[in-house]
């Protein structure tokens, strides 16, 4: 399978890298020191699941230079997601989708506008990764699972022929009935674990381990859960108490990723998380307490570091 990579960070560094070791035909996207340095030494993923190098990969920060893909993984920062998805018409022209892997809950609806609604499949990726440096992706845990699915029913060959390059990579990939129910479903958590782990500048388990900090990470997810329900997402009724069992199996050390870019001084996704649960619940009717206190005690944060 050709496949283009758009924004090789955590997700798309970490996934891509592994596709490509299962012996599909990756390109990346990447810019800065990060593309500096992957021309100059490779890729290198560092995980529990084994450390994949990549001597040479393929990278470029100008997609148009690159062939027509059958799959392009969409997986930029949520502030870039347009000028991504402008990027990546030449990419799909040849009949190739796009299969977003960002943060959010309105990733297919942003780049269909872009590309075209037959383009866009839906996705969600679980794992703890980062840039550790330029041309390294650190990876937290073992958590590394894909879940996508169409949105059309002609999109079906494609997810498939995702799901069988997976598996080829050794990758827990699957093709979902209802992806927008899963996207939200990681929405739901990754609001809370966002909001919570920035503020506090602290990871999960001190969150977990405090019980007032408990109390406020399963308080935002209840709120994005109501959001969730009250716009027709067929979200469980025991998600939550199933979300806090699983945060209370993850490695103690994890940060989401906007505690990693609060930490550095970059811009936040916030507006795209805590943000949005606000505005959303706001459209709904929903009381969103937590979310909004959240929100607001990052926004000087939101275009970076104060200056």
């Amino acid at each position: 399978m050709r496949i283009a990579v758009m924004g090789a960070g955590g997700v798309g560094g970490y996934f891509g890298a592994k596709l490509a070791q299962g012996g599909h035909d990756v390109a990346f996207v990447a810019r800065g020191r990060h593309l500096a340095a992957m021309r100059e030494r490779g890729l290198a993923v560092k995980s529990a699941n084994g450390d994949v190098h990549l001597a040479t990969p393929v990278v470029t920060d100008d997609p148009a230079t690159l062939p027509p893909a059958d799959v392009v993984l969409f997986a930029v920062k949520l502030w870039d997601t347009e000028a991504a998805a402008a990027q990546t018409l030449p990419l799909v022209a040849k009949g190739g989708v796009i299969v977003p892997f960002q943060n959010g809950v309105d990733s297919i609806e942003r780049i269909a506008a872009v590309v075209g609604p037959e383009r866009v499949m839906g996705g969600a990726a679980h794992i703890a990764a980062t840039i550790g440096e330029p041309g390294v992706i650190a990876h937290t845990g073992t958590m590394a699972r894909l879940r996508f699915g169409p949105v059309l029913p002609s999109q079906r060959p494609a997810a498939d022929a995702l799901a069988a390059a997976c598996r080829d990579a050794g990758i827990d990939g699957e093709v979902v009935a209802d992806i927008r129910r899963v996207i939200w479903q990681k929405f739901v958590f990754l609001v809370a674990l966002s909001g919570t782990t920035a503020v506090a500048r602290q990871p999960i388990g001190v969150i977990r381990g405090d019980a007032d900090m408990r109390a406020a990470f399963e308080a935002s997810m209840r709120e994005s859960w109501a959001v969730g329900r009250a716009r027709g997402i067929a979200l469980a009724d025991d998600l939550i108490a199933e979300q806090m069992r699983f945060a209370d199996g993850l490695p103690a050390q994890m940060k989401a990723s906007m505690l990693h870019d609060l930490t550095a001084g970059n811009r936040l996704e916030a507006p795209w998380l805590a943000g949005a649960a606000v505005r959303m619940a706001a459209e709904c009717g929903v009381a969103a307490p937590v979310n909004a206190t959240l929100y607001a005690m990052l926004k000087p944060y939101l275009a970076g570091a104060p200056r």
